[in-house]
Order: C-alpha cells, then sequence, then structure tokens
C-alpha cells in the first residue's frame, strides 16, 4: 500500500554546508530507492505529490550551495537503470522528463521565460495534452515497420520489450502513409483504461494473485513481463504523443499540433482531448475543464503537459539538466480529484450502525484508485454535522453530485466538498432510510446520536455472528466447545443464523453430518451437543444479557431480571411497553414502570422497548424459548447483613471465584461495584491486592479478608 513519507526535515534556510551534504545525501539514496520502486519494480511506495516534494527539496538545497550538486544527482538524471532480464536499449534521443508546475503562477512563469528566452512580444502557441499515467515508451520504426520497442529506464538506456509490445494492437507493426521518414522514433505512454483495470484485478483476486494498486502500476506490470503471454491477455492501451530521432519531418514547418495529426493519420491513437491554446488563460481554462473532467475520462491522467507548439521553437529553446525548456507538467493538487457520486448506499455494521457510504466514479487519487468514501451520518449529509465534516453549513450531498474526494496517507477517502455549481436543478436530496437494508427491520436514532441502528439484533444477517459470538459468550449461554471459531464456521455453512439453530442442530445432524468436518469425530460432536443440552435451562439475567440488546450490559441484564422475576412477566411487560410507542412518547404504565427501575434510566428504557418493537426480534426471541427453559431468578434478600452495602472484590481470591462472590452477594441484596470510593461499604481483599485495596485504606473504607467475609454472610 502507498503511504504517506514520514520524513522530517530540517529548514533549508538553516542548513550549514556539512548539514546540507548530508541532507542531500539522505534526499538522493530515497529518491533512488523510490525511483528504483517506481521504473523497475512497478510498485511505489509513496504518493507522487510525497516524491516530488523530496525532489524540489533536493533541487532547493542544490540551488543554495551549487558546490555540492554532482552528475549523479536525482536532478541531474531521470527514472532508473533498466532492470535484469530484458535486453538494454540505447536512445538516439534521451528521453527526459518534465518539470513540474503546482500553481497556476508557475505556469505563468514557464510562459515568460519561454518569452524572455525566444525575445518574444507575444505569447507563442502552446498545446495542453492531458498527462496519461501510464509507462513511458519508444518505439523505432525504419521504412515503416516496427523494429524496437524500448521503455524509457533512466532516459538514455531502456528496456527492450518489442516481444511484448507486438501485442498491443493500438501499436501498429507498420505506419500507414504515403510520405514516411526511413527512420523515425515515435513515443507514447501505455495505459489501461480504469474500467479494465477494475476487471484485472478482481480477476487476479479471485485467482489468488497480486492485485495492482492502480492503473499505472498494472499496466507497467503487464507490459514488463517475462512472458508475452501474459502481456497479451492484458488490457493494454497506447497514446502517442512525441517523437526522438527522426531522419525527416513528414511536413515543412513542423508544428506539435500538426505532428499530432501525422500520428494519428500513420495509425496511432492520439488523445482527443489535446488542444490548442494561445494564452496563458486558455491554457489554465483547459487544466481546469479537464480537472473537473478527470473522473469521467476512461483513463488516469495526473495532471496537463503545456509544450510550445513551433518545433523550431523546441529546438532554439533546448533542454537543462533531466527536462526540456520548452514544457511542464501542471500537476493536480496533491491527494484530491474530482469526481460523481453515483450513488449511497448504506452498510450495516456488527452492532447494527447503518453507515452510509458513497459509490464514486474510479478516480485516482495519491496513487490508489478511489471507489468509495465514508459519509459517516445523515447529519454528514446533510452538511449540518458537528464531527469533522469539512462540508459547508447547509451544503448537502446528493446521489449524483460532482464531489471533491480526499485523501491523506491510509486515511479512509472522504468528500471535501460538493461542485454545487455542477448540479442539476432537478437533483433531490437524499433521504436517509428509516429501515435496515439488510433484514427490513426499523431504524432507531437515539437523542444525542448522529447514527442510526438497525433494531434487528436477533435476526439481521450485517449483525448475526457477532450477534451469535455474544449469545454464546461467558457471561450469556457459555456453551462449552462453541466458541467464536465454532459460530463462524457454523454459521458460513447456513446451519446457525440465529439463537434457536444451535439448539436444533442435533436434530438437525442426520442431515448435517457435524462429525465429518475437520477437526471433529463422532465424540467431540458428542461433547458439543451435551455441552448445548446442559444449557437449554439458563437464568433469566443470561438470557436477557444474551439478546446483545444495545446498552444492556450484565449489570442492567441482573436488574431487569430481579425487577421482573420470571420470563412470562418480563416478556409481558416489555410487549406492553412496546404497544405503548408513539411518534410522542411512551405514556403506557409498562414503559414507566420500566424506566422507573433503580439503575436503568431513559436510555437503557429505549432501548429495550426498541428491540421488543421489532417484529423480527421477537419472532426470533419465541423460536429460541421453545427450545430452552428460563429459570426465574431468586430474589434478593433484604435482610442481611449486607443488604443495601456496596462491595468491591480485589486481588486473588481462592476460597471462591470472583464470579461465584459476586452472585453471592448479589443475592443477600448487596451492590457489587468495580472501583473503589467513598460509597464502597466493603472491600474484600484476597492475595497480591493492589491499588483497590491501597485506595480502601486511604479512604477509611472496611477491609475485609476472605474469611472475614463469609462470616459476615453467614458462610
Amino acid at each position: 500500500m502507498i503511504s504517506k513519507s514520514k520524513t522530517a526535515a530540517p529548514d533549508i534556510d538553516k542548513l550549514t554546508k556539512p548539514k546540507a551534504k548530508v541532507e542531500l545525501m539522505r534526499l538522493r539514496l530515497a529518491i533512488e530507492g523510490h525511483d528504483k520502486a517506481y521504473y523497475q519494480d512497478d510498485a511505489p511506495k509513496i504518493p507522487d505529490a510525497d516524491y516530488d516534494a523530496l525532489r524540489r527539496r533536493l533541487e532547493a538545497i542544490e540551488a543554495k550551495f551549487p558546490e555540492l550538486l554532482s552528475a549523479s544527482s536525482p536532478s541531474q538524471t531521470v527514472g532508473a537503470a533498466p532492470a535484469r532480464g530484458f535486453s538494454k536499449v540505447q536512445h538516439a534521443v534521451p528521453m527526459l522528463s518534465l518539470g513540474n508546475a503546482f500553481s497556476d503562477d508557475e505556469v505563468g512563469e514557464f510562459v515568460e521565460r519561454v518569452q524572455r528566452f525566444l525575445k518574444l512580444e507575444d505569447i507563442p502557441a502552446i498545446v495542453a495534452e492531458p498527462k496519461i499515467d501510464g509507462l513511458s515508451l519508444s518505439l523505432r520504426y525504419e521504412n515503416g515497420t516496427l523494429v524496437r520497442a524500448a521503455t524509457r529506464g533512466d532516459g538514455f538506456t531502456g528496456e527492450d520489450v518489442t516481444a511484448n509490445v507486438r501485442t498491443i494492437a493500438d501499436i501498429p507493426t507498420t505506419l500507414k502513409a504515403k510520405t514516411i521518414p526511413a527512420a523515425c522514433e515515435l513515443r507514447g505512454e501505455v495505459y489501461m483504461l480504469k474500467h479494465d483495470f477494475l476487471a484485472l484485478n478482481k480477476r487476479q483476486e479471485e485467482a489468488g494473485d497480486t492485485v495492482f494498486a492502480n492503473p499505472r502500476n498494472s499496466a507497467a506490470g503487464s507490459l514488463r513481463q517475462k512472458d508475452v503471454e501474459v502481456t497479451r491477455s492484458r488490457p493494454l492501451k497506447f497514446f502517442a504523443y512525441a517523437w526522438g530521432e527522426m531522419s525527416d519531418y513528414p511536413m515543412e514547418s513542423p508544428t506539435q499540433h500538426a505532428m499530432l495529426a501525422w500520428l494519428g493519420e500513420v495509425g496511432f491513437t492520439v488523445n482527443p482531448e489535446i488542444t490548442l491554446c494561445h494564452s496563458v488563460d486558455d491554457a489554465l481554462a483547459f487544466y481546469r475543464r479537464i480537472g473537473e473532467r478527470r473522473a469521467a475520462l476512461p483513463y488516469d491522467i495526473d495532471g496537463v503537459v503545456y509544450k510550445v507548439d513551433r518545433l523550431d521553437y523546441q529546438a532554439r529553446l533546448g533542454f537543462v539538466s533531466r527536462s526540456p525548456r520548452w514544457a511542464i507538467a501542471h500537476k493536480f493538487a496533491a491527494e484530491q480529484a474530482t469526481t460523481v457520486l453515483e450513488k449511497i448506499d448504506i452498510q450495516v455494521g456488527r452492532t447494527g450502525a447503518m453507515t452510509p457510504v458513497a459509490r464514486l466514479q474510479p478516480v485516482t487519487v495519491g496513487g490508489v484508485v478511489v471507489q468509495n468514501a465514508t459519509l459517516h451520518n445523515e447529519d454528514y449529509i446533510k452538511g449540518v454535522g458537528s464531527d469533522g465534516s469539512p462540508l459547508r453549513d447547509g451544503v448537502d450531498i446528493r446521489e449524483g453530485d460532482t464531489v471533491v474526494v480526499q485523501r491523506a496517507g491510509d486515511v479512509i477517502p472522504q468528500i471535501v466538498t460538493v461542485v454545487l455549481d455542477k448540479r442539476p436543478a432537478d437533483l433531490p436530496a437524499y433521504k436517509f432510510p428509516h429501515k435496515c437494508p439488510v433484514c427490513g427491520s426499523h431504524a432507531a436514532r437515539e437523542e444525542g446520536e448522529a447514527v442510526w441502528r438497525c433494531t434487528g439484533a436477533l435476526i439481521c444477517p450485517a449483525q448475526a455472528v457477532e450477534r451469535l459470538k455474544h449469545f454464546v459468550s461467558r457471561l450469556a449461554f457459555d456453551i462449552d466447545g462453541l466458541g467464536e471459531k465454532q459460530i463462524v464456521l457454523f454459521h458460513e455453512r447456513g446451519w446457525v443464523k440465529a439463537p434457536a439453530d444451535i439448539f436444533t442442530l442435533k436434530a438437525r445432524n442426520a442431515e448435517l453430518k457435524l462429525e465429518n468436518l475437520e477437526g471433529y469425530g463422532e465424540t467431540s460432536v458428542r461433547n458439543l451437543f451435551a455441552a448445548i443440552d446442559a444449557r437449554r435451562n439458563i437464568e433469566l439475567n443470561r438470557l436477557i444479557f444474551a439478546l446483545g440488546i444495545r446498552h444492556v450490559g450484565e449489570g442492567n441484564a441482573k436488574l431487569l431480571a430481579r425487577h421482573y422475576g420470571s420470563i412470562d412477566v418480563f416478556l409481558a411487560a416489555m410487549r406492553a411497553a412496546a404497544e405503548g410507542q408513539t411518534p410522542e412518547g411512551n405514556t403506557s404504565e409498562a414503559y414507566q414502570d420500566l424506566d422507573n427501575i433503580a439503575g436503568i434510566g431513559d436510555v437503557v428504557a429505549e432501548a429495550v422497548v426498541e428491540f421488543f418493537a421489532e417484529p423480527r426480534n421477537v419472532g426470533a426471541l419465541d423460536a429460541l424459548l421453545r427450545e430452552i427453559e428460563v429459570l426465574p431468578v431468586e430474589q434478593a434478600k433484604q435482610d442481611t447483613a449486607v443488604a443495601g452495602k456496596t462491595v468491591v472484590f480485589t486481588g486473588a481470591l481462592t476460597k471462591f471465584t470472583r464470579d461465584e462472590a459476586k452472585a453471592a452477594a448479589e443475592r443477600l441484596g448487596a451492590k457489587v461495584a468495580g472501583s473503589v470510593s467513598k460509597k464502597t461499604d466493603y472491600v474484600v481483599a484476597g492475595e497480591d491486592a493492589g491499588s483497590k485495596l491501597t485506595k480502601a485504606r486511604d479512604l477509611g473504607v472496611a477491609v475485609l479478608t476472605e474469611d472475614e467475609w463469609l462470616a459476615l454472610i453467614g458462610g
């Protein structure tokens, strides 16, 4: 995965010559490593913006300390040496890279430099071309026949990929024109269409092979295959846009624009977006137009290239270090891209949280193809969220909007803003669903929260595995031999989709044949069924906890169980409370009784009622109750020495387990707490008691040994 560079860089203005020398060495090693990753391995390790920043820093230090500039500096070289395994090809005319512009002002400065150098009063015509994000390729034709194809390599020596290139339909093996130079070296970019890239990655994933990060990597990796048949199977494309050695030009007074037309005539595909500009404003307008359409283009671009149109001007301007003076690349803003939000999908998480996700027209952001972006919640979509939404207040997000997508490092892509002047007048506002898209259960949004949640806890497939894991957890049904691993396996096979299915496994085993599973046998299956049968009798508090109702943990489950006493009373009360729900609130006696239970409160009460207001949950629970018996709760005694007292257990207990101690204390009317405070009445300290014991002594809380505790509660 491409990640952000985390190199800390000292201020250039504060660098001394010795420190500058060290910094240059660090930068050179870093750039050379990234060049190898990009040009040889087709697997860049940092985003283009970070790489550009490294080069600009190196060039700035070399400008301040020119005596430290060397011929081997990355500022004086191009690309990386050819990889082993391919024959080397010497370029008759070097394939140099372009200088970069990152702002409108830098584009204006480029044109001014051209004017000054050529001593022109008027701005020369400029050809603006989309900068294809692919692999540069040079094609040598002799008497109109393709004789050799080579990658750029280090700009002077490339790799011979002739056999592979002959498999690309876009590259003619014979030029079609009446007038063809005896020898010509034509250049362009090998690339892959976005939809072909996505299809290739899907095939790679299904076959268990390498998945590419972006179309550029996939194109480069496909072309540089040792097996020509692999290249032939990949949907590679080619845009022609330049040339190197030419024995003659096919026209008098050739220009960049005219040569591009000629490339199209001889059989190449030339990008139809290329435009001739007559001012800086024209060039920048093209940059903005193509940037807005970037996501809609079927191929990846990472900027615009501006070239002086007249070739005689290009010849006079010549080159400086590794770049031509007559061309520059205007890069798009780092980590951002404009695309279209095609659809908003709702994903349901393991806790029932319904999260909206933007499905986007694929666009490359920070070196990675982005198809999805998080939309967080309903308020975020409406533009009224307070969760860090970068959207302007009141600007909502709609299906069909043109949006700016941002990605920083490994952070999930997000929508930065909506391009409102691109929004169709009749585009409807998005309505957040109030039903679960997976199971159809109604959704609820708690006061003070921005998240809608599916209430179908027991039956929603999106929540099923996690809910089932919770159902068999230690404080719930705690079925020996049926842990997370087994739950996942049985759910994947469709054997256990709801809690009741656990208790029908034995009856269905003649068909399922669990003993044939790897890791199982007749004995282990018999033991599993015995463990399940042992849990057909379950305490009410354990059952309530096992249901996985939001906000109902072990403590609240016990409060509810003690209050209602039996499953029949509990279910009757919950049905009555659910029936009392109205948009204005719940005034039923059953709800008021629930809400008034000490320790429960509005939030828990509403969550419990929401659970039982969903018929699918009630149906799943009814199916479970047909398989099990729920034991009534032994009511806490009110006439004991510890009734109404708050107790904390700490340290290693030897005479009883922590769960046994807790259960006994609660049966005797005590409240068991997890931390010591002024309200604590007793701390029962076992061996190696730590900070809780210290705090108890500091607060003057009574500290008991295990024996003293047993004596207090009468054994």
